[in-house]
């Protein structure tokens, strides 16, 4: 049975929650149940923030740290987890969806940044978001081969994540996040 993108999400969502335990403890009727009503913008803004967590952990970034000593970077991250979102959403419109960029800056800094001062908060979503359109309208061609490339590995992702006949497992392309992360990171360090 062929599963539909918005499907793929949903799926991709509660393994997502799995492996972060969230869901580890739900029996298979519990998980069935989520699986029905999930919403599947919100289970865009979860994939969306996850991937940007384990692309920080494999990048070896500290955003602890960098809250103290490099600020920008914590707009780095948003605005990556932004665009993450972006590709993720893309196909979504293909549906009948229509993605809210608004609340998406929101709930993935909230999740990305939880803890922090809403005034910081506030300064770290506005920075995401002047990066991520100044990525998007780029005509270089380095910014083009990034947001193509970008997009791949969500795509392939979805697929190794929720597809069995995938050729690759979702653990082998997750690394890629964190090196395109770490380009992300080297750019606006640069700048």
């Amino acid at each position: 049975m062929e599963m539909t993108y918005t499907e793929r999400l949903k799926l991709l969502h509660q393994l997502c929650q799995i492996e972060t335990r969230q869901m580890a403890q739900r029996s298979e009727e519990e998980a069935r149940e989520a699986f029905a009503h999930v919403d599947v913008e919100q289970a865009t803004y979860y994939i969306a923030s996850f991937v940007t967590f384990k692309a920080i952990q494999t990048a070896g970034r500290h955003p602890g740290e960098e809250l103290q000593s490099d600020f920008e970077m914590l707009g780095v991250y948003q605005c990556f987890a932004l665009m993450v979102f972006a590709f993720l959403s893309m196909p979504l419109t293909q549906e009948g969806h229509q993605p809210d960029y608004d609340e998406a800056q929101v709930m993935i800094g909230s999740a990305l940044f939880e803890g922090i001062d809403h005034e910081l908060l506030a300064e770290i979503i506005e920075s995401g978001f002047n990066k991520f359109r100044l990525i998007a309208e780029a005509d270089a061609e380095h910014w083009l081969e990034y947001r193509e490339n970008l997009d791949k590995v969500t795509i392939s992702y979805i697929v190794a994540a929720t597809d069995d006949d995938s050729p690759h497992a979702a653990a082998e392309v997750l690394p890629l996040f964190g090196q395109l992360l770490s380009q992300l990171c080297e750019a606006f360090s640069a700048i």
